[in-house]
């Protein structure tokens, strides 16, 4: 493999220049409107096909926290508040359980890639114990339902519900909460932990409509057609099937080796490939896991995040991809450092291009180590920077492509031309298919109000998509002006720790659960920061703008809008803490322990 010493000016330069055309023959003028929302024969691709719905009688009561999302942010936060002593938590979402984007993904294949051990937040309370390093999609779902049983979540819970409206009554200092089974209810609080990736999305493809074949979208996966199981039984029905995939993102790199593996004939239809790192997956010994002491998840968080974001520690507890960039970028901002230049932005700059065209060309080296076919393995070497777009490990994903029954269908950046009744056009090429999986992943990047399925009407009639018209503003990622007792979980003008999302809820939960019991403790109806704290809040995360992760510069993804620049504020939606994450956890627990709340005003 090309080591860093090899890569001389030229190539760099060169580089830069395949990386630019790579980038420029992918640029399209509609963004996130070449996604299409489900709809006419696709709208069932909203609905859950796992959980029967069940009727019941509409509820008309009061909580004092209503948090609209099951998945880790709501869970998490819910447990938080559960030791603060907030009994009165209700859960709402519109699965038929808990999980959120686990819930839903049953693809086969589907796991995380991220360590298990600090990804299943709250181990220790549970008594988790993860099968591997990376666990499957249906034992992260297995430990959702963990959580909410061991914090009784359940009990309150509305399953199967979908959230139509979330409306501040300020005579009351209430929230009031509509939802599709005719409930209306109140709450002191809400959180909104409806995530990016619940809600399905499909290709705006010329035709989409007009395949009379079999489609579905992996977050749907329809085993009734395909046979086998979320555990990984075969897909026996597949056997005799021509099946086509349009997208070769995370969840494609997933669920291709299986689809490799039982389809009569595969056709993979590429626009952009992604960037393939060996996982090395292995089992976690129950003894050695049962000698770890009180506090060890805690410990791990913060290992993890200190290396991933360019720090030093003693050893890397995780040892994964996610710390192998970082370290690397560290390292050679540090061998700058000592040659004689300054510590700065161009430092860091420069140090993390070399070290990540050294990463880059070992990636694309392993594809031509492991892929037999010279033209296949061009045609799925990666041209970008590894953070452009989400990195992703597996041992079995590139080796499926020397299946003599699968063939990628390289469209150089372009993606598929159109679908018709009996296929997919693409290069000119029509090709003959029995069914279309759709791996065009989720609603990111889009309004609001897509995303979450509701409004949220704040003082004064005012929506929250209305009051962020030109931009996200918030209060530590969290709190709004005008939207008292309101509480966002996200990342975003936080630590924006992607890398590790649910370590972002963790600490986050912890903050809120503070502010509601001191809110109860003090007998405050209402919290909620003013103009002026936010502005000095987006004033002190400004300065982080220009992240290498999704730069403009990047092949379109939704890492970077999907190659679109974002205007003025709006360039604050991805916003993080100035110093980085580490410090944001730290800034955040010296916040709420103090007891002081600066910049939130009770009344």
């Amino acid at each position: 493999m090309t080591a860093t010493s090899e890569l001389t000016p030229e190539r760099r330069a060169a580089l830069r220049e395949k990386y630019r055309l790579e980038r420029d023959k992918r640029l399209r003028g509609d963004g996130n409107n070449q996604y299409i929302e489900p709809s006419g024969r696709f709208a069932h691709v909203i609905e859950d096909p796992y959980t029967p719905r069940v009727e019941r009688e509409p509820v008309h009561d009061d909580v004092t926290v209503a948090i609209v999302g099951a998945g880790f942010s709501g869970l998490v936060t819910a447990a938080a508040l559960k030791k603060a002593g907030i009994d009165d938590v209700r859960l709402i979402d519109a699965a038929g359980d808990v999980g959120g984007v686990w819930y839903w993904n049953r693809y086969p294949g589907a796991m995380c890639d991220t360590a298990a051990m600090i990804y299943l937040p709250l181990l220790e309370e549970t008594g988790t114990v993860p099968s591997a390093k990376y666990v499957p999609a249906y034992e992260i779902f297995a430990h959702a339902r963990s959580i909410a049983t061991t914090f009784n979540l359940y009990d309150h819970a509305l399953l199967s519900t979908s959230t139509t409206d979330v409306r501040w009554d300020d005579t009351r200092s209430r929230w009031v909460i509509s939802t599709d089974r005719g409930d209306e209810f109140t709450a002191q609080f809400v959180a909104t932990g409806t995530g990016p990736l619940h809600r399905p999305k499909l290709p705006g493809i010329d035709g989409i409509d007009d395949f009379a074949g079999h489609t579905f979208h992996t977050s749907r996966w329809e085993y009734d057609y395909t046979g086998g199981t979320p555990e990984g039984s075969p897909m026996v029905n597949l056997g005799s099937k021509r099946v086509g995939i349009i997208g070769t993102g995370a969840t494609a790199v997933q669920c291709i080796p299986r689809l490799g593996r039982d389809s009569g004939e595969l056709f993979v239809f590429q626009r952009t490939p992604s960037s393939i790192d060996e996982r090395n997956n292995h089992p976690i010994d129950p003894e050695w896991f049962a000698k770890l002491q009180k506090g060890w998840q805690r410990e791990w968080l913060r290992n993890f995040t200190v290396l991933q974001t360019g720090g030093y520690a003693d050893e890397d507890l995780v040892m994964d991809g996610w710390t192998d960039i970082s370290v690397r970028i560290r390292d050679r901002v540090a061998a700058r450092v000592l040659a004689g230049e300054p510590l700065g932005p161009e430092t860091t700059l420069a140090a993390y291009e070399d070290a990540d065209d050294e990463k880059m060309e070992q990636i694309r080296a392993r594809v031509d180590t492991i892929v037999n076919d010279p033209a296949t393995a061009a045609a799925l070497k990666p041209w970008y920077r590894q953070l452009c777009k989400r990195p992703c490990f597996h041992d079995e994903y590139l080796q499926t492509y020397n299946l003599p029954n699968v063939h990628l269908v390289d469209t150089d950046g372009q993606g598929v031309e159109r679908i018709d009744a009996t296929g997919v056009w693409a290069n000119g090429e029509h090709f003959d298919l029995d069914c279309i999986v759709f791996a065009s992943g989720f609603e990111v990047g889009t309004d609001l109000s897509r995303r979450a399925g509701f409004q949220i009407t704040g003082r004064d009639g005012t929506t929250l998509e209305e009051h962020w018209t030109t931009g996200m503003r918030t209060l530590h990622g969290t709190h709004v002006d005008g939207f008292p007792n309101l509480f966002l979980l996200a990342t975003a003008q936080a630590a924006n720790l992607i890398s590790n999302v649910p370590h972002n809820y963790v600490e986050g939960g912890d903050a809120i659960a503070a502010v509601v019991a001191h809110a109860r403790r003090t007998g405050a109806s209402t919290v909620e920061p003013t103009r002026e704290d936010i502005d000095a809040w987006l004033t002190r995360i400004q300065a982080r703008q220009g992240s290498v992760i999704g730069s403009p510069d990047c092949t379109p993804g939704y890492y970077n809008n999907e190659g679109m620049p974002l205007e003025g504020d709006q360039q604050l939606n991805g916003g993080a803490f100035i110093e980085g994450a580490v410090a944001y956890f730290e800034y955040l627990e010296q916040w709420w322990r103090s007891g002081e709340f600066a910049g939130l005003h009770f009344s």
